[in-house]
């Protein structure tokens, strides 16, 4: 049994919860990491966070967690993949465990731990974008995680460059144009089997994978460029299993980011995140070890 404060850092996806203990003054150094299918129900995850913290016995200074969707305070609002965690106070929720709790959106967690400590460290200013399924964002200015009014800004997901879009009720324009599941249509689009496919062919020079790769930056592109134009954050971090396509995303996003901003915006500094899919789980330890006000970075 450790002696030493810890605290419990989750995060919780769509599919899966992973879970680990850090030490309250050094919450990066995250011990071994426990992942499990997503709770599936409020009940559920309030069992399994009773079980972790007695497995591991020793103090516990905090909890952090992320939730795949909108949260104020700690009140999951609305988590599309995890409907029956919509209007759960996680706080209440957990607070057998006799300490503070802090819950924010995944994207914000993560641009929490790079803010912190990793690839936009010692900045003010900064947009994250975690390119997956979906799309997360978040946003850093002025030293602070922006959340908005309920919790929900920095959704830029749902941002739009087409006039004529008639709209979805659970994704935005710009998931439609450019996540994980807009490259997997653009592949069967072309006879291929996903997203990964087209992104191998387009490496390979194949000129309809190309073409199609070109689509999804330009879409990204265009719509980034207004956040930029509006914020003029230091860095743009890209994160999530998207990015890791950047070599061939990035010389379109970068050609309509030159075309839609003024001369001194268009030198936008594009960089990867330090802490790839870690991000959200060391920003949910920060959280858990900074307490209710996670989101002052400085």
């Amino acid at each position: 049994m450790s002696t030493i404060s810890h605290v419990l850092a989750l995060d919780l996806g769509g599919t899966s919860l992973r879970a680990g203990f850090a030490p309250a003054d050094a919450p990066a150094e995250l011990g071994t990491v426990e992942r499990c299918p997503a709770p599936a129900n409020a009940d559920a995850l309030r069992e399994k966070v009773q079980a972790l913290i007695a497995a591991h016995g020793g103090p516990l200074a905090g909890i952090g967690i992320t939730i795949p969707g909108l949260v104020e305070g700690t009140v999951a609002r609305w988590v599309p993949n995890l409907p029956h965690l919509d209007g759960v106070d996680l706080g209440e929720l957990l607070a057998s465990a006799g300490v503070p709790v802090a819950a924010g959106n995944d994207a914000q967690m993560a641009l929490l731990a790079e803010a912190k400590l990793g690839a936009a460290k010692g900045l003010d200013d900064a947009i994250l974008l975690a390119i997956g399924t979906g799309i997360g964002s978040s946003v850093l200015a002025g030293g602070r995680i922006v959340r908005g009014s309920r919790g929900g800004a920095c959704s830029f997901g749902w941002a739009s460059a087409d006039m004529a879009d008639p709209g979805e009720d659970r994704s935005g324009w710009l998931e439609r144009q450019a996540a994980g599941r807009a490259l997997d249509r653009l592949a069967r689009e072309i006879g291929l089997a996903d997203g990964a496919a087209l992104i191998d062919a387009a490496r390979r020079g194949d000129r309809a994978a190309s073409l199609a790769i070109h689509t999804a930056g330009t879409a990204l592109g265009t719509a980034l460029a207004g956040a930029v134009a509006l914020l003029d954050p230091a860095a743009v971090l890209l994160a999530g299993g998207v990015s890791e396509a950047v070599d061939v995303l990035a010389p379109p996003l970068r050609a309509s980011l030159a075309r839609n901003l003024p001369p001194h915006l268009r030198s936008i500094d594009i960089r990867p995140g330090q802490f790839g899919p870690r991000a959200g789980l060391v920003g949910a330890a920060l959280a858990g070890a900074h307490g209710p006000e996670w989101w002052r970075v400085r």
